[in-house]
């Protein structure tokens, strides 16, 4: 794995931008919008799928092995000065989506649209099974404790009671899925327009 000047550039670059999207859009939403907001796990869920499109165009960039994990060292590293003090859940979350979509791409062998959209979906959706690891790490809950709340929170989104769990968890992982889909979708197509018009330039 080796990476040209223009690469490193490139990963900074890209690095910085889901950064700040973190620091900026992801701090700032959580802050303005009401305590309690049935949509606030929707919110998290695009500022994931977006700042994963910006780690996914970067690779469009760096088609090598490891680029997009690299991103995401930028990109946490940049959220360690967030307003607000440092949080290893969120930290964590980014290096565990640039992997889990630098494994797939990895697996994929050949990257294109779907193998994108792939990774896009399965990165996004590793936030669900985030929640109970991090919320027992570093909030002392149990994973019942955990579940309860994931499903009061979703619960609150789709307006159904908790005694439709699975429906709840479902629709989540759904949603989760489609978001970071069309966001891997379009990050390949984002990077493509952007490489061509590059090259006429």
């Amino acid at each position: 794995m080796k990476f040209t000047l223009r690469h490193l550039v490139y990963i900074a670059v890209f690095g910085a931008l889901w950064g700040a999207i973190e620091m900026t859009l992801g701090a700032y939403l959580h802050v303005l919008l009401p305590p309690g907001a049935s949509y606030l796990p929707l919110v998290g869920t695009a500022i994931t799928a977006l700042g994963l499109a910006v780690a996914l165009v970067g690779r469009r960039f760096v088609p090598q092995a490891g680029s997009i994990f690299m991103i995401g060292v930028v990109a946490a590293l940049l959220k360690l000065l967030s307003v607000g003090g440092v949080k290893l859940g969120p930290l964590l979350g980014i290096l565990i989506e640039s992997g889990l979509a630098e494994v797939v791409l990895l697996a994929a062998g050949r990257a294109g649209r779907f193998s994108f959209a792939l990774a896009g979906a399965l990165a996004v959706a590793s936030a669900i099974p985030q929640q109970f690891l991090f919320a027992s790490l570093f909030l002392g809950r149990n994973l019942y404790q955990t579940y309860q709340g994931m499903i009061k929170e979703g619960g609150g989104v789709f307006a159904l009671e908790a005694r439709y769990a699975l429906v709840i968890l479902g629709l989540l992982l759904l949603i989760d899925l489609a978001l970071g889909g069309l966001a891997g979708a379009l990050a390949w197509e984002v990077g493509r327009i952007a490489q061509v018009r590059l090259a006429r330039e």
